[in-house]
């Protein structure tokens, strides 16, 4: 979650947040293998993926809210929180887009602002600078792609409910990606900020 920077941060590794942050990682290749089990003659596990994101929401939602709560930010979990949030939205557009529920088009996009993000990442280690931090705008669309998944793979059958989930799933969806990449580019203009200044400096 977005942390300001006035709260003091702690090096400790072993706290109820970072716990939080490491069980929603561990989460991510089951949820994939959940996903993708019917693609390999296996029964269809939906139910149990969508409980995996349900339940990977509620902890992003907690880890945030108990680390301010009891002061437990620290770098790790600075590290985690996002870490775990892209980790989510790559296995989700894998299974996805291998189920073929959404398009090659959209997955593309998404990807393709998660490589311009590790393009500002290494510009930024080159000159001594920490990757960006975690902004409410990327957060934001962070959360409208999580709706929409689960949505979307809802969607994936037949009668009302289906129905109902394609339209309000492929809302966020629409949304998610728009401030996705509206939050990526304000990275790129932070990070050419930063390099301008440290360029003017030498």
């Amino acid at each position: 979650m977005e942390v300001q920077e006035t709260r003091v941060q702690t090096d400790r590794v072993l706290t109820i947040p970072n716990i939080l942050s490491m069980a929603r990682l561990a989460g991510v290749p089951l949820f994939l293998w959940l996903i993708l089990r019917p693609e390999f003659g296996g029964p269809q596990s939906d139910g149990w993926a969508l409980l995996v994101l349900m339940l990977s929401g509620i902890s992003d939602y907690l880890d945030g809210k108990l680390a301010r709560r009891w002061n437990q930010i620290s770098s790790l979990g600075r590290l985690l929180d996002p870490a775990a949030d892209r980790l989510y939205i790559l296995s989700t557009l894998v299974g996805l887009t291998w189920r073929e529920i959404l398009p090659l088009w959209l997955t593309s996009v998404l990807l393709a602002r998660e490589l311009l993000l590790l393009v500002m990442v290494g510009i930024l280690r080159r000159h001594g600078y920490p990757p960006p931090q975690v902004n409410f705008l990327g957060k934001a669309a962070t959360f409208n792609l999580m709706y929409a998944f689960p949505l979307l793979l809802l969607s994936d059958g037949s009668g009302w409910l289906a129905s109902l989930a394609a339209i309000f799933g492929w809302a966020f969806a629409g949304w998610g990606t728009t401030l996705y990449w509206w939050a990526g580019i304000l990275y790129v203009v932070q990070v050419r900020r930063l390099v301008r200044a440290d360029t003017m400096a030498d």
